[in-house]
C-alpha cells in the first residue's frame, strides 16, 4: 500500500511540470473584470506583448480592455531611397509618349501627311484671301473716288458738252466708267441725230445701264472665290481634324493602354487643321461682305452719273429741237422783209 501511494505521487511529480508549462505556452484572453471594490488597488493591465527587434515599424499598442489582440508583426519601412527608385519608373512611360516640340510648327512636322494637306491648302487659301482684299481694295478704293469726282464734275456742267470736256484729261481722252458712260451717250446722240427723241433717250438709257452692270461686275471679280473660302475652309479643316482623331484611335488600340499622353500629340495636331481652317475663314467672310457692300456703293456712284447724263442729254435734244423750229421762222421773216422794203409804185 504504502508503495502505491509513493508511486502515485511520483507520477503527479511529473505531470505537474508539463501541464504549467503547456498552460504558458497558450495565449490567455483578456476579459473583462469587474471594477474592483472600494478601499482595493486597481488591478494593472497585463503588460503589452514585447516587439519584435529589428527594422520595423512600431505599431501603437492595441487596448486590452477591447479584447483585440495586438499584432505580431509589422510592415517593413520604405525607406527614401526606394521611393526616389520607384518615380522615375512610374513617370517613364508618359514622358517618352509625349513629343519634344508642341509649337504650332513642331505638331505641323509630326502630324500625318493627310492633315499636313490640308493645312497648307488651308495656308494657301488664307494667302489668297490677303492677296485678293489687298489688290480689290486698292482697285476699289482708286474706281470709286474717280467715279466721285467726275459726278461731281458733271453736276457741275450745263450741258452733255461742257460734261464731256470736264472729265476728259489731258489729252482729251475719256476714262474710267463714267468716261465710258459718256462716251456712249455722245455715240448714240450722234448715230441718231436724224431721229426722234424719245427714241434717242431710251436707247442712251439702254447702254448706260448696260455700263453700269458690266463695271459692277468687273469690279465684283475675284470676290466670289472670298466666298467660296468662308463657306467650305471649316468643312476642310474639320476633315482634317477628322483623320487626325481617327489616327490617334488608331493609335490607342495598337499600343492596348487608354492614357491620355499617348493620344494628346494626336488630337492637338488634328485640332490644329481646324484652326488653320477658321483662320482662313472667318477673315474670308468679312472681306467679302465688305467687298460687297462697297461695290454696291460704287454702282449707286454710277447710276447717278447715269441719271446726270441722261439729264444732260435731254437738254441738249430740247435745245435742238426748239432751235430747229425757230429756224423755219426766220427764215420766213428774213423771205418777207424785203418784199415790204419794197418802194411802192403809184398807180396810174
Amino acid at each position: 500500500m504504502t508503495k502505491l501511494f509513493r508511486s502515485v505521487f511520483l507520477a503527479m511529480g511529473l505531470l505537474l511540470p508539463i501541464a504549467s508549462g503547456t498552460q504558458a505556452q497558450t495565449p490567455e484572453t483578456p476579459t473583462l473584470s469587474a471594477p474592483p471594490a472600494t478601499g482595493q488597488a486597481p488591478a494593472q493591465p497585463p503588460a503589452a506583448p514585447a516587439q519584435p527587434s529589428g527594422s520595423m515599424n512600431p505599431l501603437p499598442p492595441a487596448a486590452p480592455q477591447m479584447g483585440i489582440a495586438p499584432p505580431s508583426a509589422a510592415h517593413p519601412p520604405l525607406q527614401p531611397g526606394d521611393a526616389q527608385a520607384a518615380a522615375p519608373a512610374a513617370v517613364s512611360p508618359v514622358t517618352a509618349t509625349l513629343p519634344h516640340d508642341l509649337s504650332p510648327w513642331g505638331m505641323f512636322m509630326a502630324a500625318d501627311i493627310i492633315v499636313k494637306a490640308v493645312m497648307i491648302g488651308l495656308a494657301f487659301a488664307s494667302l489668297v484671301t490677303w492677296t485678293i482684299w489687298l489688290a480689290k481694295a486698292m482697285e476699289l478704293a482708286a474706281a470709286k473716288t474717280s467715279a466721285q469726282r467726275a459726278l461731281r464734275r458733271i453736276e457741275e456742267a450745263d450741258s452733255l458738252g461742257e460734261a464731256t470736256r470736264a472729265v476728259s484729261g489731258k489729252d482729251g481722252k475719256l476714262r474710267g466708267a463714267v468716261g465710258t458712260l459718256l462716251s456712249a451717250a455722245q455715240d448714240e446722240t450722234r448715230r441718231s441725230a436724224d431721229l426722234g427723241e424719245d427714241g434717242i433717250k431710251e436707247r442712251a438709257a439702254i447702254a448706260l445701264s448696260r455700263i453700269e452692270a458690266r463695271a459692277g461686275r468687273n469690279m465684283a471679280r475675284g470676290t466670289g472665290l472670298l466666298a467660296t473660302i468662308g463657306s467650305t475652309a471649316p468643312f476642310v479643316g474639320l476633315f482634317g481634324t477628322v483623320w487626325g482623331i481617327m489616327n490617334s484611335f488608331i493609335g490607342i488600340s495598337q499600343s492596348k493602354t487608354t492614357n491620355l499622353a499617348v493620344v494628346a500629340p494626336g488630337i492637338a495636331e488634328a485640332l490644329l487643321a481646324t484652326a488653320i481652317g477658321l483662320v482662313a475663314a472667318i477673315p474670308a467672310v468679312i472681306i467679302y461682305n465688305v467687298f460687297a457692300r462697297a461695290i454696291t456703293g460704287y454702282r449707286a456712284t454710277l447710276s447717278d452719273a447715269s441719271g446726270e447724263i441722261l439729264r444732260h442729254l435731254s437738254r441738249d435734244l430740247e435745245r435742238r429741237q426748239r432751235a430747229a423750229t425757230a429756224a423755219p421762222a426766220r427764215s420766213v421773216l428774213q423771205a418777207v422783209q424785203p418784199a415790204a422794203a419794197m418802194p411802192r409804185v403809184p398807180a396810174e
